[in-house]
């Protein structure tokens, strides 16, 4: 049985390494990585992908060997949704991004009901905050498009997959940076473990 395989997104490798050493499947997933950054330029995500499938020699179906795309539709604006059409034996995970997958749908859409202008940060991008957003917008060079960027925003929330207290600390330095309230939720990394498992968890335990 071939071993499946999962391309992610590189914002999600410290999650996706505990899903699979959680679940004893380390070492049965083939796993490889698109950049971050792609986050700041989603019209890259279909692309890229399409070029690592054809690496990966994934672009055909193979009844023996799951394909999970580790993203969720991520501001590609549906054109994941139609790769996976285009290939259906892909699976994609499941939301229109990665914070409505960790929060759950209904957690999320009650966050957004209850303030639209809301930011969201997961532990990657609380690491990386300063990388992606704050120099990745150009706010370092140009401080003051601050409001430009985030002046209809009210609130940062911290949707944490670890309890680890430098990822609390970085999201609230974080949230005073854009001048933003600061809220925390643990999400833990339930739906993306749900996900990791309904596709390729059984036929990496089997082919284990």
């Amino acid at each position: 049985m071939s071993m499946p395989l999962v391309l992610a997104c590189g914002a999600l490798a410290g999650e996706l390494r505990a899903v699979l050493a959680a679940n004893g499947l380390t070492d049965s997933v083939e796993v490889r990585y698109l950049p971050a950054n792609l986050h700041n330029r989603p019209d890259g995500i279909v692309p890229a992908l399409r070029a690592l499938l054809d690496e990966c020699g994934a672009t055909t179906a193979d009844p023996d060997r799951p394909v999970l795309i580790g993203y969720s539709d991520c501001g590609t604006g549906g054109h994941l949704d139609a790769l996976i059409d285009e290939l259906p034996h892909l699976r994609r995970l499941p939301g229109a991004h990665c914070y409505e997958m960790f929060a759950g749908a209904d957690v999320f859409a009650a966050l957004h009901d209850a303030e639209p202008g809301t930011f969201y940060l997961t532990d990657f991008l609380a690491r990386h905050f300063d990388a992606l957003v704050w120099q990745g917008l150009g706010l370092d060079r140009h401080p003051q498009l601050r409001d430009d960027y985030f002046g209809n925003y009210t609130r940062l929330v911290l949707l944490s997959q670890s309890t680890d207290p430098l990822v609390t600390e970085l999201a609230v330095q974080a949230a005073a940076q854009l001048g933003l309230t600061f809220s925390h939720i643990h999400t833990g990394r339930t739906g993306l473990g749900d996900a990791v498992l309904v596709t390729i968890g059984k036929a990496a335990s089997h082919g284990a």
